[in-house]
């Protein structure tokens, strides 16, 4: 199993290493920033040892499954540089829809990927100050050959729905569908075409939802997101609430008892 940049990102001069194992790309991403290194730079391990995800949960990766990561380094704000999330959600979701086109993607609040309705791939960012600059991690974690199981919600992977797919050929048009999306939020100066661009990918916009932040959870209908990429929830006695991290419910949490 190869893997190659696209010829967009190739040309516009990022670089790629290709580990055999690695504990998580994010923290050998983490290592190089702290190093000197300043991307662009993507990082691929065939076998991650110690994969993460968000609020510091576990992220298996099976082998065949696709997990990088691409440190970058710009002069920007830890919260403009949160939004490339959804850079990051959106470049993902065409390359699957690309490989897959028998399945139904959509986005899920703030950095999944869902694959006729059950997550498909999961995104982590991660950053730290460098010398005027901000180092910038964003991990992508794609089930491409198995999908985990025991887990809280439900999980697909893209060759149920392509059996040729492989992780490289995800890998390669992830990384052109990330320079397009990139060049337009413009170190977060174009960030209103990116989330208008999420918004209509989006799973659950205009619907009853539950958002878990830590011990309490908050229903009502998931409005739209705000400037700054936070999640709007209008609550059923007509008040808004900005939430800027949690773990989206669709429906009723009491009834799904698990993000899905």
């Amino acid at each position: 199993m190869g893997f190659e940049l696209g010829p967009r990102a190739a040309e516009a001069g990022h670089r790629l290493v290709v580990h055999e194992s690695l504990d998580s790309t994010n923290s050998e991403a983490l290592r190089l920033a702290r190093s000197g290194e300043g991307g662009p730079l993507w990082i691929v391990a065939r076998e991650q040892t110690a994969g993460r995800g968000r609020r510091g949960r576990e992220w298996v990766s099976a082998g065949g499954n696709l997990a990088t990561s691409l440190l970058v380094s710009l002069p920007v704000t830890p919260a403009v540089a949160a939004t490339l999330g959804f850079v990051a959600s959106l470049a993902v979701r065409d390359a699957c829809s690309a490989q897959a086109q028998g399945a139904v993607f959509a986005l899920k609040w703030p950095n999944d990927v869902l694959a006729d309705g059950a997550k498909v791939a999961g995104l982590l960012l991660e950053s730290e100050a460098r010398a005027g600059t901000l180092a910038i991690v964003i991990g992508i974690g794609v089930n491409v050959a198995s999908a985990p199981s025991g887990m809280p919600y439900p999980a697909a992977f893209l060759r149920s729905f392509a059996p040729e797919i492989t992780a490289g050929s995800v890998f390669s048009q992830l990384t052109d569908a990330w320079m397009g999306y990139a060049g337009r939020w413009d170190e977060g100066h174009g960030f209103d075409v990116i989330r208008r661009a999420w918004l209509a990918q989006a799973r659950g916009i205009g619907q009853a939802i539950s958002v878990r932040t830590g011990d309490r959870v908050e229903s009502g209908i998931f409005e739209t997101l705000d400037e700054e990429g936070r999640l709007i929830l209008r609550k059923t006695d007509g008040m808004i609430r900005v939430i800027s991290a949690g773990d989206v419910y669709f429906g009723d949490v009491s009834q799904n008892g698990a993000a899905s």
